[in-house]
């Protein structure tokens, strides 16, 4: 690999998510939030999965999505009438209370939470910046929107992005095999690998362990020990 180049991962940034996103953000020297594309309804954007003493429980941050289809992802707002950060932060805390690192993160959970601003991309990545540096990724950050990418077909845009930063390989999601033309990547000198990620099992609370869950989770349980299980160490 030449000196100035780089991998880098590129991904919608999503509500405190899953243990394989930040399994993505560790392996690469660049991680790109894809904030300037199409939000999707129903989706990880503004929601994720932890597990209490009652099962699993969804929790969602409400957004004011009528009449803007087709709006990017750093454009969606967050529906201020709804209650719904003591909701979330309530259930976390009845939730994980008495995990063994529940004092080492969610006071500073806490504080961005009560601090939330209008738009749901600015929550999700101080959220997942938090997050990272909890535990003890080192990857450099940018978000897509500052690069200004014209174009809005998803080979070319992806393409054009690792030509700007100069990246020669790129880590892409499993749900990338689905539309990456991978020989129009080679052709511009950049090698694709696609994750394939194996969930770790780690200590949990509440009964029979649940994989696919918010970071959090983990964090809560396995504190220090968790970007070694996220990578399978």
């Amino acid at each position: 690999m030449q000196a100035n180049k780089q991998t880098i991962g590129i991904l919608q940034p999503s509500y405190l998510p899953w243990l394989g996103f930040f399994e993505q953000m560790a392996r690469v020297d660049l991680f790109v939030f894809y904030d300037d594309v199409q939000y999707t309804k129903n989706d990880w954007r503004n929601r994720n999965r932890i597990k209490t003493p009652h099962g699993v429980k969804w929790l969602t941050v409400p957004v004011l999505t009528s009449g803007q289809f087709g709006s990017r992802i750093m454009d969606i707002e967050i529906d201020g009438t709804k209650d719904w950060k003591r909701d979330h932060l309530g259930t976390i805390k009845f939730t994980y209370n008495k995990a063994p690192y529940f004092d080492a993160y969610f006071s500073s959970l806490e504080k961005i939470i009560e601090n939330a601003g209008d738009k749901l991309c600015d929550l999700n990545i101080e959220l997942i910046l938090f997050l990272a540096a909890s535990l003890g990724i080192k990857t450099k950050f940018l978000r897509a929107s500052s690069l200004a990418i014209p174009t809005m077909e998803k080979n070319q845009r992806l393409i054009e992005i690792c030509h700007r930063l100069g990246a020669d390989s790129f880590y892409e999601g499993a749900a990338g095999a689905d539309y990456i033309d991978e020989l129009l990547f080679a052709k511009e000198g950049i090698k694709i690998t696609f994750q394939n990620y194996q969930h770790p099992v780690y200590n949990q609370m509440h009964g029979a362990f649940v994989s696919h869950l918010s970071v959090i989770d983990l964090l809560f349980n396995e504190g220090p020990k968790s970007l070694n299980l996220i990578l399978g160490k």
